[in-house]
């Protein structure tokens, strides 16, 4: 037994209809759609399963059954847009003022014995002046590229 049940309106059937004869409407919205009308319960014609309707169109099943999903909770609307993430997936380990503070080491003085900085040696650096628990030197790199900062040239532009 389904656990979320599409039932449409009669105008929200009508807005899909438009959205898949609409030519400008994105692909994946009109599959939105398609998967929708085909999984709506509210009238007394014969609705499709999970596994028809992806036959049908050709998808996954899973797929269907996120929409259904989506749409049952979430509200029609967010089902045929992409709403965007009110936070990123991941949390952020640089900020602007520690992204600051290694490109201002990568442009210091070079320590004693070493010929250049190295991504490993200014994450160990900034770890031991207590800046960060803990850095990847994969962070410092991506921080150093973000801003043009290359630490194999003499000159770094500072």
């Amino acid at each position: 037994m389904k656990k979320y049940i599409v039932k449409l309106k009669a105008n929200e059937r009508e807005k899909l209809w438009s959205f898949i004869k609409d030519p400008k409407t994105a692909f994946q919205k009109a599959q939105r759609a398609r998967i929708l009308l085909k999984s709506d319960q509210s009238r007394d014609k014969k609705w499709m399963t999970d596994e028809e309707i992806a036959r049908a169109l050709d998808i996954n099943v899973v797929t269907v059954e996120r929409t259904r999903k989506k749409c049952v909770k979430e509200g029609f609307e967010s089902c045929l847009y992409n709403a965007k993430r009110s936070k990123p997936v991941y949390n952020l380990k640089v900020d602007g003022e520690l992204e600051a503070q290694i490109v201002m080491l990568a442009c210091s003085e070079v320590p004693q014995g070493r010929s250049r900085w190295t991504l490993r040696l200014i994450a160990d650096q900034l770890v031991e002046l207590d800046l960060v628990e803990s850095i990847d030197r994969e962070t410092v790199r991506k921080t150093l590229k973000k801003t043009n900062l290359s630490l194999g040239r003499k000159s770094s532009g500072a």
